[in-house]
């Protein structure tokens, strides 16, 4: 699969096609969402435009991922303006999600939590016949650009907050072109990262919960296959392994199909203006908090699925800070 890092040295930027154990600067190129308009102004698919430009320097892979290089491993793509960049996510998505968030909101009723609910009707739904709409899936907004961390960036526990624990999932990233369409570029190894405490208290915080800063990356894949795709998330404390678990993602994990998720993402008009780049967070079926992980100051996460390059590494950074009251002035 063609896969692509954007890096960074100093004021100097670049584009890379990954070719092991190298990376293979692309000439001329400085960012994937250029790449992308310029390819879809020339009418050229996306892998034709990185194979005529990556004629470039080779780097070793090995010193940049390690940060040995000068090249520093940026986010695989960003808006030059980071307010252009929606990301977001859909929830409930996996045949095994609804376990881990079911048991998050037990009660002692047997009543069905909204959870439940809400899974079972993706189950019934969340794959319509072509041409038909589906049951919208849940949906969450993360923030903009400013939310998103390269690999090996800290993923920050803000002072008022619970919690925060990894949510290993796999991102799909799109531009809009100038018409206005959505064009999925390809996906990214993510790591979603929320306030699972501050969720359990009452799933009405669940807005609340996921704004925290996430990971995307190291490679951008470029329209990967995506009915089933393997991976592992692990937690690393003082550089010994604490907890890992199997996962998978993909369309035969999943009761909603990635085209019910598109559609119901875009159906709105202010998710269709163009140029803007949507990295959309598409759900987890495996999280250490349900296994009773507490995570820690220093702590690594680490998210890997087969097929989408090396793995993401992201150490959790907690602020220490007093809490403190946010007031606002007056004109």
């Amino acid at each position: 699969m063609l896969r692509l890092v954007q890096l960074r040295r100093g004021t100097a930027r670049a584009v890379a096609l990954v070719a092991e154990p190298d990376l293979r600067l692309l000439d001329g190129v400085e960012s994937v969402w250029a790449l992308v308009l310029s390819a879809l102004d020339d009418g050229a698919p996306l892998r034709r435009a990185v194979v005529a430009h990556a004629a470039g320097h080779r780097l070793a892979y090995d010193d940049v991922y390690a940060g040995r290089s000068a090249w520093r491993l940026e986010v695989p793509i960003e808006h030059p303006d980071p307010a252009r960049c929606l990301v977001s996510g859909t929830g409930l998505t996996h045949l095994g999600s609804a376990r881990d968030r079911q048991a998050m909101h037990e009660k002692a009723e047997a009543e069905l939590t909204d959870s439940m609910r809400m899974f079972r009707a993706g189950l019934q739904g969340g794959r319509p016949a072509p041409g038909a709409v589906g049951t919208p899936p849940e949906w969450f907004y993360k923030g903009d650009g400013r939310v998103l961390r390269a690999h090996a960036e800290p993923l920050d526990v803000p002072w008022f907050a619970e919690d925060g624990g990894e949510e290993a999932e796999l991102a799909a990233i799109y531009v809009i072109d100038r018409q206005g369409r959505p064009r999925r570029v390809g996906m990214a190894a993510g790591n979603e990262f929320s306030d699972h405490i501050v969720e359990r208290t009452n799933y009405l915080y669940l807005a609340a919960s996921k704004l925290r800063t996430c990971a995307i990356g190291p490679e951008l894949v470029v329209d990967p296959p995506f009915e089933l795709v393997n991976g592992r998330v692990a937690i690393e404390r003082g550089g010994q392994a604490l907890w890992s678990r199997a996962i998978a993602t993909g369309e035969r994990e999943m009761c909603h199909g990635l085209a019910n998720i598109e559609h119901h993402h875009f159906k709105y008009d202010a998710h269709r203006r163009p140029g803007d780049v949507h990295v959309h967070f598409l759900g987890a079926n495996g999280l250490s908090f349900s296994d009773g992980v507490r995570l820690e100051d220093g702590d690594e996460m680490v998210v890997a699925f087969d097929g989408f390059g090396r793995p993401l590494r992201n150490p959790v950074r907690m602020d220490r800070r007093a809490p403190e009251i946010v007031s606002a002035a007056e004109v």
